[in-house]
């Protein structure tokens, strides 16, 4: 298992693309995760799908449909997890219904030895994932709270205390989906989150273009993308949303390497 620690550096920005597991078919999500390594990911955040993913717009709450109905249950995610592990830290996206459904102790238990790294839950509430916490944190699982718009700073300062890989800026107070540019107040929103936490920073929720991801870059110290490498998977497949994602590393890389 790779940890996330390592996969944020100070010459460049983290590229953490995501993937629905199981889309656009059970080989096919494999596929699509090599591609994104191959391009340069650094952390391969892999979406376990859900009968209702309250935090995802129309494109990703479409593959997740698909991808269930194709037949990715926990199981085939976390074997998803396990084939990359070794390559590239892996973070989880996964809904708090599939954690409580296998038990808390269980699921982290079997993250843990697929070599999962981290945990994004949208739907765990800060005010009560401390004792989650202590248990993910006992088998090396760190967590990855989201951060909102309208996250006031004494309640960003709270959840930057729970997190223990990075903190995940929700760029809109909305859901996921595809933007050319990044939204009004992204910025303001990454600023304020660093100067009150002690852990790595990443942006997410409508990065759709190469402009908006270097935009970006200037302030976070990762750069999430799914709805776009969905889209492009849908329309090309892994091939397609590879060579973008790819052109996305080259471009962060120049702005860094601008910089110095």
């Amino acid at each position: 298992m790779r940890g996330l620690k390592g996969a944020f550096r100070a010459d460049r920005a983290a590229l953490i693309p995501y993937l629905t597991a199981g889309y656009p078919t059970l080989e096919g999500a494999r596929e699509v995760a090599a591609a994104y390594v191959a391009a340069g990911a650094d952390i391969l955040e892999i979406g376990v799908p859900f009968s209702d993913p309250l935090a995802d717009g129309p494109t990703i709450q479409d593959t997740t449909t698909r991808a269930l109905r194709n037949g990715a249950d926990l199981d085939y995610c976390l074997e998803l997890a396990a084939g990359y592990a070794e390559r590239v830290p892996v973070v989880l996206l996964v809904y708090y219904n599939n954690v409580f459904a296998r038990g808390a102790e269980r699921f982290l238990d079997e993250a843990a030895g697929a070599g999962v790294a981290g945990l994004v839950i949208p739907d765990l509430p800060a005010d009560e994932a401390g004792e989650f916490r202590e248990l993910a944190g006992a088998r090396g699982v760190a967590m990855c709270p989201l951060v909102a718009p309208t996250s006031t700073d004494e309640r960003i300062e709270h959840i930057g205390g729970i997190a223990t890989g990075f903190v995940y800026c929700v760029s809109v107070a909305g859901v996921t989906g595809v933007r050319e540019g990044l939204p009004p107040g992204a910025v303001e929103l990454l600023r304020r989150v660093r100067r009150r936490v002690s852990v790595p920073v990443a942006l997410g929720f409508g990065i759709g273009s190469v402009e908006a991801a270097v935009e970006a870059s200037a302030e976070a110290d990762g750069i999430i993308i799914g709805s776009r490498l969905m889209q492009l998977v849908g329309e090309g497949g892994a091939e397609r949303a590879g060579g973008w994602l790819r052109e996305v590393r080259e471009a962060l890389d120049g702005a860094k390497a601008g910089t110095r």
